[in-house]
């Protein structure tokens, strides 16, 4: 069995769970989000149909296994992912949870992660800030937040 190497463990998991959880707000029953995407739980949207519910402690399940599996995706991308600083490494697994690791993967963030600028990569996470081709409050909001943690990081 192949394991996939985490840097989701601890007091760094619980940190980045209560962040992404409370940008992405839990609601149990299925709805459309701000471009018509069924979604559930904290942002759920894979294999989501509208007359889907779920228990918080589905949810709660669904975000950490979800988390998990965007960190996946984007250490594959990056090289090499042990060397970025935490809280710089957290708020881009929060950035890839929410823009998928397709749009992390082809970033200037992750260009800037790969070549060790911390700070040009948390400034470029900042971009992405629009859902339908229009800026969104909630986004520019999520962002900053995430650019806050990812220069603790950086600054370390």
């Amino acid at each position: 069995m192949k394991t996939t190497k985490t840097r989701l463990v601890g007091a760094s998991a619980v940190l980045l769970v209560s962040f992404v959880g409370a940008w992405e707000g839990l609601r149990t029953e299925a709805y459309k989000d701000i471009v018509g995407v069924p979604t559930i739980c904290y942002g759920e949207t894979k294999g989501v149909k509208v007359e889907d519910l779920a228990t918080k402690a589905e949810c709660d399940a669904m975000l950490n296994t979800s988390l998990k599996e965007h960190e996946a995706g984007m250490r594959q991308c990056l090289s090499p992912p042990d060397q970025i600083p935490i809280k710089t490494y957290l708020a881009m697994v929060s950035l890839s949870y929410n823009i998928g690791t397709g749009a992390f993967c082809k970033s200037t963030a992750r260009r800037r992660l790969n070549s060790g600028d911390w700070v040009g990569a948390c400034e470029a996470a900042t971009w992405f800030n629009r859902a339908g081709g229009r800026k969104v409050k909630g986004l520019v909001n999520r962002r900053q937040a995430e650019y806050r943690m990812c220069m603790q990081g950086a600054r370390e």
